[in-house]
């Protein structure tokens, strides 16, 4: 049995759609994260502290779990993945204390980092007869979307609804699993079977490689600011006395206007070539934060076109670093993936409780303004990275 055309085509659909709604079950919980701290009764430092190690589950786990999906090449991850991220993260307004929040988290971040990988590795592979870059373009563009909605539909059901009511969600991804099921092909009679069975070996390859060293930074650079912005800035709003719903649309358009970067990233990268686009991507996050922090308090509405307009920026180099990294080394589809889109993520994931006490000491904005620096400095790194993989 080979894949034809028409069943790629529809893999990559449902691939994508998936890819929306395991992101938007993601996108939930920085918004409505200093509402259940205020109905629990703890400090925007403890939140941090829970937010990343929700992250870490859902990221730093993501190479170990690409292992498996490049070695089985079946659909347990993308389907078990997305069940555990669309049951879970609905559940975690309605945990009673901390202890059972933080397992709801830690479950449906676990159902993320199922799914993200083998997705992105299944996108590579169903795009053998069409143009890979357009495609992870869309997957990704779809995911960040999702993401978008994510908090906006959080927010409105909690101030709308009740915060008990998101629990109400989970029926959206049940069914796009059962669709997942019927549509994406069982590649394990398809493919052959990749050779790289030794974990170490595999990971010592990828990590070794100097080129998949530099595109991690990059990611990691990108994961920074949005980490920073989505998790500390509900925090600034709720405290200036903004509705749950303000806070979610603020964070949708940051989000979405990433997925707009996204989606575009292949077009742009084609007319200016991979570096350029990493290089706007990385460099233009510091004047964007500074004219963000000049105009918060005093002209909201510029401020929250300045914050989507660094959404953009910030995602615009996604997808050209994955299908980089997947190039570079491409019988590690879905562990590559994992490293760029998953593990980078979470290694920023493990500062964001030290800058999250930090900003409860010194200000939410002296730190993204200090954070806002990092990135463009690092830009100067992108220069040693080789086109033509």
């Amino acid at each position: 049995m080979t894949i034809n055309v028409e069943q790629s085509k529809k893999a990559l659909l449902w691939l994508c759609i998936a890819h929306f709604a395991c992101d938007v079950y993601t996108g939930f919980l920085n918004p409505i994260m200093p509402f259940i701290a205020a109905k629990l009764g703890f400090s925007m430092a403890v939140a941090a502290v829970l937010i990343s190690i929700s992250h870490i589950c859902s990221s730093m786990l993501q190479p170990i779990f690409g292992f498996f999906a490049d070695n089985i090449l079946k659909r347990f991850f993308v389907f078990w993945g997305l069940l555990l991220v669309s049951i879970f993260i609905p559940l975690t307004p309605n945990a009673p204390n901390i202890p059972l929040l933080l397992l709801f988290m830690i479950l449906g971040s676990l159902g993320g980092s199922f799914f993200h990988p083998q997705a992105t590795g299944f996108t590579n592979i169903f795009s053998s007869n069409c143009d890979c870059s357009e495609n992870m373009g869309k997957f990704i563009s779809l995911g960040s979307a999702g993401f978008a909605f994510g908090p906006l539909i959080a927010a409105l059901i909690t101030q709308v609804l009740g915060l008990g009511m998101i629990s109400w969600t989970s029926i959206m991804g049940l069914t796009l699993a059962a669709m997942m099921f019927i549509f994406v092909p069982k590649l394990s009679l398809t493919e052959k079977k990749p050779e790289h069975k030794e974990f170490l070996k595999s990971f010592r390859e990828i990590l070794s490689n100097r080129q998949i060293d530099l595109l991690m930074v990059v990611s990691m650079m990108k994961s920074l600011i949005t980490n920073s912005c989505c998790i500390l800035l509900p925090f600034l709003w709720k405290g200036m006395g903004y509705q749950p719903f303000y806070i979610g649309f603020a964070l949708f358009l940051f989000v979405f206007a990433g997925a707009i970067g996204s989606f575009v990233s292949p077009k742009l990268e084609k007319i200016l070539g991979s570096k350029s686009v990493i290089y706007i991507s990385m460099c233009a996050t510091f004047p964007m934060i500074i004219a963000f922090a000049l105009t918060y308090k005093l002209h909201p509405i510029l401020s929250m076109l300045i914050f989507a307009l660094t959404g953009f920026t910030t995602m615009l180099a996604q997808p050209v670093v994955i299908v980089w990294a997947q190039k570079t080394l491409p019988k590690y589809r879905s562990i590559t993936a994992g490293f760029i889109n998953g593990f980078c993520w979470g290694v920023v994931a493990l500062c964001m409780s030290f800058l999250g006490a930090i900003a409860q000491k010194i200000g939410i904005m002296p730190v993204l303004v200090t954070l806002s620096i990092i990135p463009a400095i690092s830009s100067y790194f992108v220069k040693n990275l080789k086109e033509g993989n």
